[in-house]
This record gives structure tokens, C-alpha cells and sequence, in this order.
């Protein structure tokens, strides 16, 4: 169907990037379980390699029915050309900067971008001849780490696990005076809460693992962005086989239809959870939300996103086994990583992500032995307070 780009959210997230009757005629898009497309003669098989007839790929590691439809889906959201679905976030991060670098050149990446994408860059691409700077999540901090062999400038928007916003539109700006393609890691934020190529970004990576599969249960990552960029990673895709398979596409699609009202609800109760903290400082040292007005980045994320988001990161007074007492006398949320599933879920980064650092390398990277990262599901709002209040109360 052709997207009205005044349409809210969740009538985009049901409809955007389908026809108006399947060609099945059935309301979702039908599974396609096939490893191979077969031609029904050599003049169609032809023609299908000169490009005079569209039609499924000819084997499923270049592409599927139902992939394709989720990708349509996805690139309808985030108001782009195109989309591209992978096995999961890092695939599609990996896939798009092996696909984009080559030795010699140099990519910015910010500080508190998600570790596995700093440990790539710092150990694989340097392998092979990439040159990497990881800076504050700044403007200024990015502008001048640029080079002249410079190719890409990389941020998550909100960052991990502290929230921050970086300002996107004078890193746009300073990136694009030379030519630099900026990737922005919009997983934290969604389509809904914002999307990066209206601003300037180049591609916008997600991690669908999160909102907006939203279900927890499933892995898969999308690269979105200008048909021509997308498609060179596309066929690095077809090459490295991080592929995205039929079933999961299908569970993504199904997520997405609810993305909106989940988005919103996860809006709602992440703040009022950060304000509940907020208002504990007897216990709580500081509470990162971008939508408190003590976040230092409030008034970018007002001007840049819609909602600030379903993820809450606080420090506990009493350190290391103060979190410890938290996260284990709550009662709703799972003790898990990951985030932006309909379930709450609750970690301390200091024994989950980065149990393998000592406290002082920890703290070298800015992770406090108290902090606590919340994932805020959708459960009632008061159920989640009441049960994080008494889980404080104990500690």
C-alpha cells in the first residue's frame, strides 16, 4: 500500500509495507518454508538474471517472500527506501561495516555504544587494517576525531546503558562536509520514538530482537536506509549468509502490528519508574532517563524523539551488593538481559555484560558497581512501582 506519512504510529505498525488484499488473500503474509525458488524454464531463468522480471531470488539466501514483506514493513516505519533483515543486531552491524570499510579508512564510533560493537571494531576491523577512535557521545567529541580517511561515524541514539542523546543533526552536519556516511543504532529509541534519517542519519540500525519483535522470542536485525546503500550490504549479506529465515520474519511482522501501543505503554511506564527513583535519593544516587529533566541530554531528546523509551538505568548507594539485594527482591521483572519485550526484565551490567573486567577496568569504561539497568515491560504501571518500592525498601 502507499504509506501516508501522516499516519500515526500504530496504523503504520499495522499497516505499512503491505498491499491492501495479499495476493494470498489472507490478512498476514503467508510463510514461504522454501530453501530454493525454482524457474519453470530456462527463458524465465534468463530473464530473471538480465532483471526484465521480478520474481522470489533464486535460492533463500538472497532473499524469501515473507522476509521481503518484514523488510517492506520495516522500511515503511522508519520512512526509508529500503530494508534489509539479518539473524540478528550484531549481524546486521557487522554485515554493514564490513560491507562499507576497507584498510586504511577510519570509522568514530561513541563511547557507550553497545560493547560487542566496540569490541568489533576494535579487534576485528583493526585485524584487518581498520582504523577505530571511540569518543564521548558528542558533537564536538565526534567532529574532531574526524580524519580525511574517515568513512563512517557511528552512534547509538539513546546510548547504553547511560541514555544519553547525542546531538544527531551537527554530527549529520560535521559528517556529511566530508563525505562521511553517519550509521546511527536506533535499537533503544524504535520508529517510534524516532526516526534517524529524518535527520540526516545514513542507515539506521535496529536490533529487532527488542521492540520490535517485542515478544522476546526471537533474534533477527535490520539495516534501513537509501535503496542503492542497503543493497551493496545486501549482497555482502548474500556472501557472509547472516540471513534472516521465513519463521522469524513471520514472528516479526506479528510483533510489529503491536509496536506502536507497546512502545507507548513502555513510554509511560519507564517514566514513571525513573520518577519513582528519582524520587528515592535516599537510596538512589542518580537515575538515567532522558525524559527526567535531570538527564543531561533532556532538552535534545525532547527536540529529537517523541517518547524517551522503555529502558531505566540507576545507581544504587550501597554499590555492588546493594544492586545485588535489589535484583533479587523484585518480583515482576526476570533477571535477564536484553530489553523491549512485553516482560520487564533486570540486570546489574557490572555482573552481566562486563563480568569478565575488574571493578577498576569497569570503572576505567564508566560502569559503576552500582548501577542497575531496568527494562520496562508493559505490566500495569502500578504493579511495577509497587514491586520495585518494596524491593528498595529491603535493601
Amino acid at each position: 500500500m502507499a504509506e501516508k506519512e501522516d499516519r500515526g504510529p500504530s496504523t503504520r505498525s499495522v499497516h505499512a509495507g503491505e498491499p491492501a488484499v495479499q495476493g494470498s488473500r489472507s490478512i498476514t503474509a503467508p510463510v514461504a518454508f522454501s530453501s530454493t525458488f525454482p524457474f519453470e524454464r530456462t527463458d524465465e531463468l534468463v530473464a530473471f538474471m538480465r532483471g526484465e522480471i521480478t520474481r522470489p531470488p533464486e535460492y533463500g539466501r538472497y532473499g524469501n517472500p515473507t522476509v521481503e514483506a518484514a523488510e517492506a514493513k520495516l522500511a515503511a516505519l522508519e520512512g526509508a527506501d529500503a530494508a534489509l533483515l539479518c539473524a540478528s543486531g550484531m549481524a546486521a552491524i557487522t554485515t554493514s561495516l564490513f560491507a562499507m570499510l576497507r584498510a586504511g579508512q577510519h570509522v568514530v564510533l561513541t563511547r557507550d555504544v553497545y560493547r560487542k560493537t566496540r569490541l568489533f571494531a576494535k579487534t576485528v576491523l583493526a585485524r584487518y587494517g581498520v582504523e577505530v577512535d571511540i569518543v564521548e557521545p558528542e558533537a564536538e567529541a565526534v567532529t574532531a576525531a574526524l580524519r580525511d580517511n574517515t568513512k563512517i561515524v557511528f552512534t547509538e541514539l539513546p546510548t547504553n546503558p547511560y541514555l544519553r542523546v547525542p546531538d544527531l543533526g551537527a554530527i549529520v552536519a560535521a559528517a556529511k562536509k566530508r563525505r562521511i556516511k553517519t550509521i546511527v543504532d536506533a535499537t533503544f529509541a524504535t520508529p517510534v520514538n524516532l526516526r534517524a534519517l529524518e535527520h540526516g542519519a545514513d542507515l539506521v540500525i535496529h536490533s529487532a530482537t527488542k521492540y520490535l519483535g517485542g515478544h522476546n522470542d526471537l533474534m533477527a536485525g535490520v539495516v534501513v536506509g537509501r535503496s542503492g546503500l542497503v543493497g551493496a550490504i545486501r549482497d555482502a549479506l548474500g556472501t557472509f549468509g547472516a540471513v534472516c529465515d521465513p519463521h522469524t520474519a513471520f514472528l516479526l511482522s506479528r510483533g510489529l502490528k503491536t509496536l506502536g501501543l507497546r512502545v507507548e505503554r513502555h513510554n509511560q511506564n519507564a517514566l514513571r519508574i525513573a520518577r519513582a527513583l528519582e524520587a528515592r535519593s535516599d537510596q538512589v544516587a542518580q537515575v538515567w532517563y532522558p525524559g527526567l529533566e535531570s538527564h543531561p541530554d533532556h532538552g535534545r531528546a525532547r527536540a529529537l524523539m517523541s517518547g524517551f523509551g522503555g529502558v531505566v538505568s540507576f545507581e544504587l548507594r550501597g554499590g555492588l551488593a546493594a544492586g545485588t539485594r535489589l535484583v533479587d527482591g523484585v518480583r515482576i521483572p526476570k533477571l535477564a538481559p536484553s530489553l523491549g519485550g512485553v516482560e520487564s526484565l533486570i540486570e546489574q551490567p557490572a555482573l552481566m555484560s562486563f563480568f569478565d573486567l575488574s571493578p577498576e577496568a569497569r570503572a576505567e569504561i564508566g560502569i559503576r558497581e552500582g548501577l542497575v539497568r531496568f527494562a520496562v515491560g508493559i505490566e500495569d504501571g502500578d504493579d511495577l512501582e509497587a514491586d520495585l518500592m518494596q524491593a528498595l525498601d529491603g535493601v
